[in-house]
Parts: structure tokens; sequence; C-alpha cells
């Protein structure tokens, strides 16, 4: 973690993040929208969160075609393979009736679980200091000799706030001013300044629609009938964004001397996991290092992927993965005051009859660390702390470190 922090401050390395649904369930809010610790409300649900609240949200007619249609689904059955199953009957029966609808009834079902994902997901981010802001501050605080790339399947709009608010310019494969419009050659180049974050939204977003023969942004938290592409043809993708930003993530994991690091991402998306070991065979060189919330036992998706690909590392709650061996954390003795500092930023001591925990695997544990790179100094925790873990007591005395490139 030491030399991880080092090579995050330096600006060197050519560095993505995949950010995903479990992201955004770090910041809780209260009833009025403000941030709190504890006993809040996620600000946008994970996916088993989402698929509960949309199901919940539909008329009795669709929960009960969607009861109907679990038993025909495999694997974990959430909101989007629901949404897959509608889309798919909606292109296959026609006139034919299956539990009561058409194709017209079935897109039409689709097109209002689509607004209702929309509606969940249509949140602000807090004007307080939060996460994603954390993310931002770091993306702008260094001078980096490549763009930082985020790879994302979420579709809320989180990151395009904090992103703005720091006035960092990013690119999400869009050009134009009136309705700007997806240009698929943009996204395969690398002609921007590395200021400029890349932006590339894998699953659509918020304000995402097909206009004439090309998708557009229009700018409208209305606008959902492109979230989650997986129902598209492939004469479709053609003229749609998805091809092109799956290529690019593809593209980015194969480049000389990257690392991808993933937060809040269950590694259950077929279709990126696809990607990411296909790209990780390819290039030996490139490296992903998977912050994963839970303990090692509950994340088996990601570990049995780890232990087939060495440049797969897993940081779990209670253990990791390196070069594809399980194994416990068990801290040693800190080599110096420095290192023992680096160490409260990642890692809760243990407290009592409570093992210690490694810190990294929530979403707003990692932003604070990113953001903590570009710090001289940090400060060990208050002694009046109870267990030792981290909060905005930790840093003391901090001054920005003077990068040359």
């Amino acid at each position: 973690m030491a030399d991880l922090r080092q090579i995050l401050s330096q600006g060197r390395k050519r560095i993505g993040l995949l950010i995903g649904a479990g992201a955004p369930t770090s910041i809780l809010i209260d009833g009025a929208g403000s941030i709190v610790k504890d006993c809040g409300t996620p600000l946008v649900p994970d996916v088993t969160g989402l698929t509960k609240a949309v199901v919940n949200d539909l008329n009795e007619r669709d929960k009960k075609i969607i009861e109907l249609l679990k038993p025909e689904l495999t694997g974990l059955i959430t909101i989007e393979t629901i949404l897959t199953q509608v889309r798919k009957l909606s292109q296959a029966i026609g006139s034919a009736f299956v539990h009561g609808l058409d194709a017209h009834g079935y897109d039409a079902m689709a097109q209002r679980i689509c607004e209702k994902i929309g509606e969940c997901v249509d949140v602000t981010l807090p004007q307080n200091t939060n996460p994603f802001s954390e993310v931002a501050s770091w993306i702008s605080g260094t001078r980096r000799l490549h763009s930082i790339e985020i790879f994302t399947p979420n579709y809320d709009l989180l990151i395009e706030e904090a992103l703005e608010r720091a006035r960092a310019p990013y690119f999400d494969g869009f050009s134009g001013s009136y309705r700007p419009f997806f240009d698929a050659a943009s996204v395969s180049t690398d002609v921007l300044p590395p200021r400029w974050t890349r932006l590339w939204k894998l699953h659509g977003s918020l304000g995402w629609e097909i206009s004439g023969d090309t998708v557009v942004r229009t700018g409208s938290r209305q606008a959902t009938q492109l979230i989650y592409p997986d129902h598209l043809k492939y004469d479709q993708m053609t003229r749609q964004p998805y091809s092109a930003l799956f290529e690019r993530l593809r593209s980015f994991l194969t480049s000389p001397d990257t690392l991808l690091l993933c937060s809040g991402f269950s590694f259950l998306d077929a279709h990126i996991c696809a990607v990411l070991e296909e790209a990780m065979a390819a290039n030996a060189h490139s490296a992903i290092f998977a912050f994963q919330f839970n303990s090692l036992a509950k994340e088996k998706a990601v570990t049995s992927l780890a232990r087939a690909r060495p440049n797969l590392s897993v940081y779990a709650r209670d253990g990791a993965v390196i070069s594809g061996v399980d194994g416990r954390w068990e801290p040693g003795q800190p080599l110096n005051e420095e290192w023992e500092q680096i160490r409260h930023t990642f890692w809760k001591p243990r407290f009592e009859s409570r093992d210690g925990e490694f810190l990294l695997g929530d979403f707003a544990k990692l932003a604070r660390f990113l953001a903590l790179t570009q710090m001289q100094r940090l400060g060990l925790p208050n002694e009046g702390s109870d267990d030792g873990s981290n909060d905005e007591s930790v840093i003391e005395h901090v001054s920005p470190i003077n990068q040359e490139v």
C-alpha cells in the first residue's frame, strides 16, 4: 500500500478506475439529503437494492409477470437480468402471448422498468465533501503523463457532477454543444491532453437517447431508453456506443504498464469480466487491484478469477489473493513512523475481540486514500479513538507534494 500510494501520487503510470454499483452505497444520507456517518440511506442502492426498489414500484400486473419470469432465469436475478428477459420476449414472440403479454406489451413493460430505474438513480451529489469529490480532487491535483480513465456500469451522474464541480475537464465520447453526439472514432484515440479524464459509461447513462442513426446526450435525466444495452442486436451495435466503450476497456488493459483499481464492483457482470480476463491473459504487464467490501469467503466470483490470473490481486476485509495465492492479513511491525502513518489510511487495528480489517474495500475509504496521496505528512488517529479507525481527525499538518514529471 505504501508503494501504491507513491505510484498514485507521481502521475507517471497509466491508471484506470472501475467504479461499480457498490460505490454510491458508501454515501449515506438522511431525510434532508445531508451526508451522515450511520443510520442513513444509501445515496444510490446497490444492484440488490435497486432490484427491490424498482420491482416494488411497478404496477401489480408487472410484478406478477416478473414472478412468472423468475423461474426462467439462471444465476443471480437482478433488475438487469429481468430487463434482458423482458426485452428478449419483446423481440421474439411477435403477436403470440406469453404470460398474458405480446411483443408490444413486453416492449412497454421494458420502458416502464427503465423509467423506474431512472427514478432510483436520479440523485444529486451532496454539496459537502464526499467520496466522489475526493476522487475528483485526486485526479485534478496531480500533473500526469496519461489521462485517468474511469470505467463504470453505473447509470447515475455522480462522477460527472464531481468532476464538473472540481472544474476537472473530462471526455465521455460525445462531441458537440447543442445535442452532443457519440463519436466512436474519438474514443479509440489518445489525442486529448493528459489533464482530461476519460469517462466511459459501459452500460449507458441517464440522458442518452437515440436520434436518427446515432446516440446523443440530451442533458435530461428523464432520458432512460439506453439504460443497459444487453438487448441490442449486433446490427444496432455498429451505431451504438457500447461496442466502442468495451473495446476501449480492452485497449486500456492491453496497453503497456497499466493499473486498474476496482471498487464497488462485484465481478458478476459476465460481459465486463470477459473483457478483463481476456486482457489479463493477453498482457501480463497489466495489473488489476480489486478492492472488495466483504470478507474473502464471500467474494467467490473475483477470487476464482484471481487464482487463475496472477495479475489480478484481490484485497478483501480479512484477506487477499495475491499472485494467485490466498492469504489472511497479518500486519507486521511498522518499519518507521511514516509507514505507520500510511497504514492507518487503509487498516483498522485489532480492538479487543474484533480482528483488524483492511479498509479500502469501502469506496469512501479508497477515495480518502486517493485524496491523501497528495499529502506530504499524515497524522495518526486521536488517542481518544476507541478502535483506531481513521476519520477526518487523522490528517494533520498536510501540504501538497511538489511533483515533477
